[in-house]
């Protein structure tokens, strides 16, 4: 299966955890990882899957490398029916009011858009104890099973 592993990040964590990822699924995956900088949302394919890293910026906000990202699907607003996605979302509790509302912002866009979100939104809180590792992962293997069950029904 393809999988597009696509970051948003400020400070290049989003990007290292789609490398752990990327590890985590094994070679039995065709991954591509990107950052949303350089992907143009209406190249997206129905056949593929998408795993999504972003953090949250500012208040609230995307970080800006999904900022281009952001601007295509909101000014292009892009077909994307049939397209797969699963986000991840890095922020830190002690901004409350925004924990993690870039990854939200993001799942809510896609889906205006068509797309189809397997699984609940991962979450990953800066002020805890757990690496992102720790929780992405799980997290990650997770989506993968429903993935699969999918494919199997």
């Amino acid at each position: 299966m393809k999988v597009g592993i696509y970051y948003g990040s400020e400070t290049g964590n989003s990007e290292m955890l789609c490398e752990d990822i990327e590890t985590e699924l094994g070679e039995g995956f065709d991954c591509d990882i990107q950052s949303l900088a350089d992907v143009d949302p209406a190249a997206m394919e129905k056949d593929a899957f998408y795993i999504i890293v972003t953090s949250t910026y500012g208040n609230g906000d995307l970080p800006s490398t999904a900022l281009p990202f952001e601007d295509a699907l909101t000014e292009g607003k892009p077909d994307l029916n049939g397209v797969r996605f699963a986000i991840f979302g890095l922020g830190d509790m002690v901004f409350s009011e925004t924990f993690n509302h870039g990854s939200m912002k993001l799942s809510e866009m896609l889906k205006a858009q068509g797309a189809v979100q397997v699984g609940e939104r991962g979450l990953h809180d800066a002020s805890g104890f757990d690496m992102p590792e720790d929780v992405a992962l799980p997290w990650v293997q997770g989506i993968m099973c429903l993935m699969a069950a999918d494919k199997a029904a």
